[in-house]
């Protein structure tokens, strides 16, 4: 799905601005984000995961309001850390929802007013997950897998998070129903970008989603991408050290 074009076209007609519905209770908050003028603010993701036929139903009835749909529903999730601070249930109370979207338009509507990576306080994370999937190594879709990890210099992070973001809204990456996610680690000394899937074991998957990323991202060969099971997570509390594997 080519999201620029329908970028443009929201741009050119940006009085018709899609208004979320509001609900500040799962976040303290998450307006720090958000650019300063963005309308929106919380909104909360269904709970429940999306059958077949709902997702069709969804389609349709986007489709009828001249809406172009995405092939899955979305949520940006935000995370503010307190330096230090490890224990899994501070982490689970510190992850916020954002905002949620299944339109291209609703897409380019949230994400033109989300604050730059570079705005953001260290140590953040910045996640957008498909809706029904936790950005948590416990959920069930994620227990059984793992994460490609690749480390940036803080002044091209942003670049290479957009073109991720772009790829995974637009479903251009292989093997797109395994991927559960992507996660921008805001650190003091760099930036990491991580891209989250359903299965850690299956060799072939992981191995074609890290080349997949590689083209897409058009990844120098100078950069070296680490993966990491989620289980190797939980027992070393630890996202990013001790990876297993290199490519």
């Amino acid at each position: 799905m080519d999201l620029a074009v329908d970028k443009k076209e929201l741009q050119n007609n940006d009085n018709k601005v899609f208004t979320a519905n509001t609900n500040n209770n799962n976040s303290e908050n998450p307006q720090e984000i958000l650019d300063a003028s963005s309308p929106l603010t919380s909104v909360p993701a269904d709970a429940n995961n999306n059958t077949n036929k709902e997702a069709e139903e969804r389609q349709a009835r986007e489709l009828k309001a001249g809406l172009h749909p995405l092939k899955h529903k979305f949520v940006f999730w935000y995370t503010r850390r307190t330096p230090g601070v490890r224990n899994q249930t501070s982490y689970e109370d510190n992850i916020k929802k954002i905002v949620d979207f299944s339109t291209v338009e609703g897409f380019w509507v949230c994400y033109c007013h989300l604050a730059r990576p570079s705005t953001l306080p260290s140590p953040t994370d910045l996640h957008l997950f498909k809706e029904g999937i936790r950005p948590l190594w416990e959920d069930s879709a994620n227990c059984n897998g793992g994460k490609w990890i690749i480390r940036f210099k803080k002044a091209v992070s942003g670049r290479f998070w957009e073109d991720l973001v772009l790829a995974l809204v637009g479903d251009q990456l292989d093997y797109g129903d395994n991927i559960c996610g992507a996660v921008l680690s805001i650190r003091f000394n760099e930036d990491i970008l991580s891209v989250w899937n359903r299965n850690a074991s299956d060799h072939q998957a992981v191995m074609a989603l890290r080349d997949s990323i590689k083209r897409h991202l058009k990844l120098p060969h100078s950069y070296v991408m680490e993966y990491k099971p989620h289980d190797a997570s939980l027992r070393d509390n630890s996202s990013y050290r001790n990876t297993w594997l290199r490519g």
